[in-house]
Parts: C-alpha cells; sequence; structure tokens
C-alpha cells in the first residue's frame, strides 16, 4: 500500500541479502523522468540492490498492463538468469495480478480508442458507460461508473476484439494456486493520513512542481496513461491554471489517500497473501527468501 514503508524494507532486507532483485510493480515508475512523484527508487538504491522494470517508456507513450506483463516476465528470466530471487515489490494492483496470476489479457486497438477518446469528449463518460452494461454487463459491474480508465479499455476491447471484456481468463475474482509467496504490509491506518501528508510535503520540498513543469513543457507532453498518476494529475492542473498550488497540494493528499484505500480494497480480497506488521516484515521476508531458495518458489 502506497505510504506503508514496504519499499524501504524490501530494500533494506535485499541489500543484506546480495542475491535479491527487486522487481517494480507500479504503473508509474515505468516512466522516465517521472521520479519524486512516484517516489522512484534513487540511483544510490539502484547501485546498492539490482532493479528492474524502471524507465521502461517515453512519458508521452501510451502503458498497458499487457505490456507490463512482456516486461516482467523478460525482468524475472533475467534476473534468474543472473542468479537472483526476482522480489516483486509494488501496488499496482492489475500489474501484480498480471504477473502473478499470467492473466490472460486481451490486445490493444488504437483505431477503437481513439474513437472512444473522441465520444467521451463528445459525449461524456455516463454515455460509455451505459454502452459497457449493453455489451458487457458483467464487465460493468465490476468496475465504478466513474472509473474512466477502466471503462474506456473494456469497450476498446469488447469493440476491437468482438468478445466480451470479462471472457479473458478466469477473472480477478479467481484466486487459483500460485507459486508465488506473497506478503502484505499491515499499516496502521489511524496514522496513514499524517504519513501520506508527510510524504507529499517532502515530494514538494524535493522539487516535484518543477518536475510536473519540466514535464508538461516536453515536446510530446505526457500520454493519457502518464497523466493519471496521481500527484502528476493535480499538480498539471496548478500548472494549467486551474487551481492554486495549496489546492493541488491538497488534492494530490486527498487523491493518494484514496487511492491507499483502492490498494487496499484491492490486495485484502486475496486469500493468498499473508499479512505481516511493518515492524515484522523484514524477518519475515528474509524467511520467505530462504524459502525461495530452498523451493524455487517465487517471492512477491
Amino acid at each position: 500500500m502506497t505510504a506503508s514503508g514496504k519499499s524501504q524494507v524490501a530494500l533494506e532486507v535485499a541489500a543484506q541479502c546480495g542475491d535479491v532483485a527487486i522487481c517494480s510493480v507500479d504503473s508509474m515508475t515505468v516512466y522516465t523522468e517521472m521520479d519524486i512523484g512516484t517516489a522512484k527508487p534513487t540511483a544510490e538504491d539502484r547501485a546498492l540492490v539490482p532493479h528492474f522494470l524502471l524507465d521502461l517508456v517515453d512519458p508521452a507513450q501510451e502503458f498497458s498492463v499487457a505490456e507490463f506483463q512482456q516486461f516482467g516476465r523478460a525482468a524475472m528470466e533475467e534476473a534468474s538468469g543472473r542468479g537472483l530471487v526476482p522480489l516483486l515489490v509494488g501496488g499496482t494492483g492489475l500489474y501484480h495480478r498480471a504477473i502473478v496470476d499470467n492473466l490472460e489479457l486481451p490486445g490493444q486497438f488504437p483505431a477503437v480508442a481513439r474513437d472512444l477518446a473522441d465520444r467521451l469528449e463528445a459525449d461524456g463518460l455516463a454515455s460509455l458507460y451505459a454502452e459497457l452494461e449493453r455489451l458487457d454487463p458483467l464487465a460493468a459491474t465490476r468496475m465504478e461508473p466513474t472509473n474512466e480508465r477502466r471503462i474506456l479499455r473494456a469497450l476498446e476491447v469488447a469493440i476491437g476484439s468482438g468478445r466480451p471484456f470479462s471472457s479473458f481468463g478466469p477473472g480477478l475474482e479467481a484466486y487459483g494456486p500460485s507459486p508465488v509467496i506473497q506478503l502484505g504490509c499491515l499499516v496502521d491506518r489511524t496514522n496513514l493520513d499524517g504519513r501520506i501528508a508527510a510524504r507529499v510535503a517532502q515530494f514538494m520540498d524535493q522539487g516535484f512542481l518543477a518536475e510536473v513543469q519540466r514535464l508538461a513543457e516536453r515536446p510530446g507532453g505526457l500520454s493519457r496513461t502518464a497523466r493519471q498518476a496521481v500527484g502528476y494529475r493535480e499538480l498539471l492542473a496548478h500548472v494549467d491554471g486551474v487551481c492554486s498550488l495549496d489546492e493541488a497540494v491538497a488534492n494530490t493528499v486527498t487523491a493518494t489517500r484514496q487511492l491507499a484505500r483502492r490498494q487496499w480494497s484491492w490486495f485484502r480480497r486475496d486469500p493468498r497473501i499473508t499479512w505481516v506488521e511493518r515492524d515484522d516484515l523484514g524477518d519475515t521476508l528474509r524467511s520467505a527468501l530462504a524459502t525461495v531458495r530452498a523451493t524455487g518458489r517465487m517471492e512477491t
């Protein structure tokens, strides 16, 4: 979960072990130049422990879970080939499931996606959600009527492939056997809001606004998927003159808290995850890594 401290624990344990590679499972650290607001591992972190799945694409490019799955498979093979245990660390639930459960993922249909983007602007999201309810009622029940990205993607697949989006794979509600040892970091949720506010303040001190301004001024700008990153979306609104900086920062804190709650809602449904208190996570992770070395199971 965002601001849980899991990444720091993973880094410390991996550095102590010496035979572990960290594979980032984050939908926004895949982008180059998006560093501060994604809490991307620093150059020092990467020198300490091998890292994979960072800085994969330019922020002007669209990026999908199917592409991440391909990169993820290659990264884990490379890490294993180097004699390293791949440790998956991150909070993007769908990306995590794509790797852990080897999800069957639909293809991309760019022409359909462009048409849907035009229709979104002309007709609004409610109209597109109603169409999804007609074409794929099961998929519609699995997402909020306000979740623009998922609605557009489900329609893109349903229209482009001629096959319901919900028909791909066993569905996210199925949690089958997996060779992956999965650990979750429990957070004192009474303190989480304060941790998130402090984290956003730290980002601002590190130059987050300047990073967003540089990205906005790039010739290619930011892709639709990159612009969805929490914090970037809110600060871009300030850069565009939509709101004050104080409002953008407050909105970033709110959006980050909402993200953390969505992550908790997503991961808590998976019965295969062993939840561990933050103070015990390091020892539990070391024990799990020992099991991986002994049995060949994966670790996340």
